[in-house]
């Protein structure tokens, strides 16, 4: 079987975890034993595809990047005229609550326990369906109540074999468009299912221009060789952010890089420029960076796994991701908090930072 981006060390721990769940109609919020968490048949998610969702890491109980994530959930909502029912803040809380309240046997048998809130490996898919229907019908109007919230956390440890072998890339032939997380995934998981036959790992999708944009699950980026002024240097190319899924990682990758030093460039290119790279990568909330060997049966570079690079990058990232969960829960919870504020009461503060005229001071805005 292919070694796929998403492969783990199994974790029979697994087997009895408890999903947090809010009702939309009854706005009871309870956790439920796994083999007991169900749906209606009348859910909108089972029904159209109607929702949203986050994959989202726990480390030690804090919640990776989570105002991130919060965002970018809630800005999913809005385009989806959907109403929470909750802030960002309760949401959070919720999430809090699923994980801390998730205690299993360790893996190795013993009769010791350990919280969720321990473990430095916990995936969350948080998923968001608008709602129950009162009759199968596409129009939101057919809703009764507020969406259904689904949280469901499991232990999960990336294969590390798969970081040391890396991963095989084959180019489909459907096209990327307009990307969120948007529970309709069809044309994904039919870019997967061709991978899966042509015996790749993942799949590697265009754009209707024919440039290089994303793969089925994760964002994509490339390592090149410099020219010009960036002679004698590695460079990183990343496909513009149209058309592919607004990656929260590939967003911190492009960040950590920068900051380090390192040039990376957001430009449109051909498949021709990937197999002359001399290193490729995958990027995702759950594999973090994932070292590309190969692309439509060329080997990229060396076909080192990982590459000096991409070597260099996933350590840029671990310190980055450590130093986040590092402020600990408190602070991570605040700072979701303060973002649950009104515009106008932010603006202000935000406006405070910038220079006038070039000096430090406030900008007031003719605000007193």
């Amino acid at each position: 079987m292919p070694a796929a981006t998403h492969a783990i060390v199994p974790d029979k721990r697994n087997e009895s975890i408890l999903i947090g769940m809010r009702d939309g109609v009854t706005g009871t919020i309870k956790l439920v034993p796994k083999a007991e968490a169900t749906v209606s048949v009348f859910d909108s998610a089972f029904m159209l595809g109607d929702g949203i969702w986050e994959g989202i890491r726990s480390k030690r109980g804090v919640i990776q990047f989570a105002k991130d994530h919060m965002n970018r959930l809630f800005e999913s909502a809005k385009a989806m005229y959907m109403d929470m029912g909750c802030s960002k803040s309760e949401l959070l809380e919720m999430i809090h609550r699923t994980v801390d309240e998730n205690v299993g046997c360790l893996a190795s048998g013993t009769a010791d326990e350990e919280n969720m809130s321990d473990s430095e490996d916990i995936h969350i898919r948080l998923m968001v369906s608008r709602g129950l229907k009162d009759t199968p019908h596409q129009n939101p109007r057919s809703t009764i109540g507020l969406p259904l919230i689904v949280i469901i956390p499991e232990y999960k440890k990336p294969d590390p074999a798969v970081h040391t072998r890396g991963i095989k890339l084959v180019t489909v032939h459907l096209k990327t468009g307009f990307r969120w997380n948007h529970m309709s995934k069809a044309t994904d998981i039919q870019a997967c299912i061709q991978a899966n036959v042509l015996g790749a790992d993942e799949a590697l999708m265009l754009d209707d221009r024919g440039y290089v944009k994303t793969c089925n699950s994760t964002n994509f980026m490339i390592v090149r060789e410099g020219t010009g002024e960036d002679e004698g240097t590695l460079v990183v190319w990343s496909p513009t952010k149209n058309n592919q899924m607004q990656g929260i990682t590939r967003r911190r990758t492009i960040e950590v890089c920068r900051a380090a030093g390192i040039k990376v460039y957001e430009q449109d290119f051909s498949l021709t420029e990937v197999y002359g790279a001399v290193e490729a990568f995958c990027c995702g909330t759950f594999p973090a960076q994932l070292p590309v060997t190969h692309v439509d049966g060329r080997q990229i570079g060396d076909g080192a796994a990982p590459g000096a690079m991409v070597a260099h990058i996933q350590k840029l990232y671990a310190a980055h991701v450590k130093e986040d969960i590092g402020r600990g829960r408190e602070a991570v919870t605040a700072e979701v908090a303060q973002s649950d504020l009104p515009w106008s009461a932010r603006a202000l503060k935000m406006l405070g930072r910038l220079p006038v005229n070039g000096a430090s001071g406030s900008y007031s805005n003719g605000h007193k």
